[in-house]
């Protein structure tokens, strides 16, 4: 396995790879990272591995500075799924000039959900898979749903602008009580996690009963747990369909941790 940090590093590497799948992250790995890296592994020739806390998609009350930052774990977990190729590029390599001012702008679908709640997220968050797939180059990258509105906005950044790359959804992997895995779960103290596992039982209801009532009714059992969203809508986030597929989507605070889950649904 190759590491590099830097853009040369980077381009004489990626010379040597073909049929490359890319999984793009921002450390902390866990077992649903190590899920999109098997995915690409059995798919790919060659599987490169983007490691960057990306400044952009954090708000000036956001997680930045205590984001977990595991170079070590994460490294040993690439080699052992087989990653061809990691770039880790510090801030100054991926932002040469300072922040950009010019960025993607994610249209209207960017601006509901998570982006009504963390203005400007999917700005940052574009913006860097964009400048990602430049330097990269990827024939094939692989996201996971659990951040189902980020997924759906890469595919279609990548539809609009054209870019040559198959990106692919691959579903949320849940620990065995069904808490969906995310870097952000360590932040949990024990009490806190347990009350976290609403997040799921709302998901489960709002897909039994096919409307939310059921879901807030979970939620509202849990005061502890702070609601910001619970929706039903079609798999592409427009407004729910009255019968077929859906998507319910949630988000909350549990303590001081915010954490987002979806589940696809059938109406």
């Amino acid at each position: 396995m190759r590491i590099v940090d830097d853009r040369a590093g980077l381009r004489s590497a990626r010379a040597e790879l073909h049929d490359v799948a890319v999984v793009m992250t921002m450390g902390a790995l866990h077992e649903g990272h190590a899920t999109l890296l098997r995915q690409a592994r059995a798919e790919a020739k060659s599987v490169l591995l983007t490691i960057f806390v990306n400044p952009l998609q954090f708000g000036p009350n956001e997680d930045f500075d205590r984001y977990p930052r595991t170079m070590e774990a994460d490294l040993e977990l690439a080699r052992a799924e087989g990653v061809d190729l990691v770039f880790a590029p510090t801030r100054e390599v991926m932002y040469p000039n300072g922040e950009p001012a010019v960025r993607v702008e994610p249209g209207p679908l960017g601006e509901v959900l998570e982006g009504a709640s963390r203005p400007g997220f999917f700005h940052g968050v574009l913006t860097v898979v964009n400048k990602l797939f430049q330097l990269t180059r990827p024939d094939r990258a692989y996201f996971g749903e659990k951040d189902y509105q980020q997924l759906t906005l890469i595919r279609a950044m990548a539809r609009d602008f054209d870019l040559p790359i198959d990106v692919r959804g691959v579903p949320t992997v849940r620990e065995a009580d069904g808490l969906a895995l995310s870097s952000r779960n360590r932040y949990l103290a024990p009490a806190e996690r347990q009350a976290a596992l609403v997040l799921s039982r709302a998901l489960r209801a709002t897909a039994d009963a096919g409307s939310i009532e059921a879901g807030l009714a979970e939620f509202a059992a849990v005061p502890e747990v702070k609601l910001d969203y619970l929706v039903l809508a079609d798999p592409m986030l427009g407004p729910a369909p009255e019968h077929g597929p859906a998507r319910a989507l949630t988000a909350a605070w549990v303590g001081g941790t915010r954490l987002i889950d979806n589940l696809g649904v059938q109406l």
